[in-house]
């Protein structure tokens, strides 16, 4: 006797932070009474942009929907214990508020101002120094070529994204959430809505609705329902070094040239262990990662060039250091604006994306998570309006441009 087609309201594909957070959200909404099935095609998620990233947060963005997504962030990531504590044990995900320090000079200068400006309005706690308060501040600070920064006093820092998704996917667990080892081959799609998905191994999950979290995959997945998506996986590596170098209160600092560094860890005996990386030049970046195995090799020129060379000029301590491991991992990128696409797909409405995090995904998980489960039991946005980032712009080529790309 056959059994039963399996069955669910919501199926949610990919089970990193974004669909953890979704399904997390939905099953800890009152409104909510149905059932959830993530499917999960990794559960080890060795691979997933959520375990390879460099897991920080800031506000210190140029639109004012990624400020607010953040700010609830921060205040999530601060009182975990309130939202994902399971059996009476709190998930400790080592939040470190070491801010974010941007630097200008040229025309970055009225950039970083316009963009502060925003920031303080919308509640952040960003501070605009001069280039002689930068050399105050941060005595290690080559500050020769600069004209300003713009510095998160509180509300940003890094922490452990590891720890982050799997809390998030412990208490959906514990709220009845079902996870399925599977990997999605597509949506079925009847009357222009999803029914149901199709996985690899032929067996079909129905559904009332269906969420695309499916991260690097998106794009494709999406397609199975006629809907487009310009989202492509783009490898982004991170290297690690020790410095002996005094760089003590080191933010995570983003230079000029686009090239990132932070502390990692406690002080050793080898020095301070510091984490960085850069965003690729044009020229460098056409690429994309067609399989998760592509993300695994490292390019330590790109570190050389691209990375040490600048970091060593803004800071000269890093002149001398010695290098440790590195990793590559994927960005889902939007190739429109750098922005999250995310609600109701244009023309298959009950088919709600969560694509193109463009490298900001674990810090927007818990606000994403939040919308999506209230625009699904609701059929709308309740706390926050992140109308701004959905499909609608995608269709019209509206782009919804972001300055601090990282």
């Amino acid at each position: 006797m056959s059994s039963a087609p399996a069955s669910a309201d919501i199926v949610i594909v990919g089970g990193a932070a974004i669909g953890s957070s979704v399904a997390y959200h939905l099953a800890s909404d009152p409104g909510f009474k149905g059932k959830v099935i993530v499917v999960e095609k990794d559960p080890t998620y060795r691979l997933s942009a959520s375990a390879l990233s460099a897991a920080s947060i800031r506000q210190q963005f140029s639109s004012a929907v990624n400020i607010r997504v953040s700010l609830f962030g921060i205040a999530f990531l601060r009182n975990i214990g309130q939202h994902l504590s399971v059996d009476g044990e709190a998930p400790s995900i080592d939040l470190h508020e070491g801010g974010y320090l941007y630097v200008a000079g040229g025309e970055g200068r009225k950039v970083l101002e316009q963009n502060q400006k925003l920031q303080q309005q919308e509640g952040a706690d960003i501070a605009l120094y001069a280039a002689e308060m930068l050399r105050s501040k941060f005595g290690w600070l080559n500050t020769s070529d600069l004209l300003c920064g713009t510095y998160g006093v509180s509300g940003e820092g890094w922490f452990d994204g590891w720890a982050l998704l799997q809390a998030f996917r412990k208490k959906a667990r514990a709220l009845g959430v079902e996870y399925r080892q599977g990997e999605v081959a597509g949506y079925v799609v009847e009357g222009g809505r999803v029914t149901g998905v199709e996985l690899a191994d032929g067996s079909r999950i129905a559904c009332a609705a269906a969420v695309n979290a499916s991260g690097t995959h998106g794009a494709r997945l999406a397609a199975t329902a006629g809907v487009a998506i310009p989202v492509k996986s783009m490898k982004r590596y991170v290297y690690s070094f020790t410095c002996k170098g005094e760089v003590d209160n080191c933010p995570l600092l983003i230079d000029t040239s686009g090239a990132y560094v932070r502390p990692e860890g406690k002080r050793g005996n080898d020095g301070q262990m510091f984490i960085c990386g850069s965003s690729p030049p044009a020229e460098l970046d056409r690429e994309w990662v067609e399989t998760d195995a592509d993300v695994e090799d490292v390019d330590w020129s790109f570190f050389e060039e691209y990375v040490w060379a600048p970091l060593a000029h803004r800071v000269p301590a890093f002149e001398a250091i010695k290098p440790g491991r590195a990793w590559a991992g994927p960005y889902d990128m939007n190739g429109l604006d750098g922005n999250a696409i995310l609600g109701p797909a244009v023309g298959v409405p009950n088919l709600y994306l969560a694509n193109g995090f463009s490298g900001h995904g674990l810090q927007q998980s818990p606000a994403v998570g939040r919308g999506l489960a209230e625009h699904i039991v609701n059929g709308r946005y309740l706390t926050l309006d992140l109308a701004d980032l959905g499909h609608e712009r995608i269709v019209a080529g509206r782009p919804l441009r972001e300055a601090n790309i990282i």
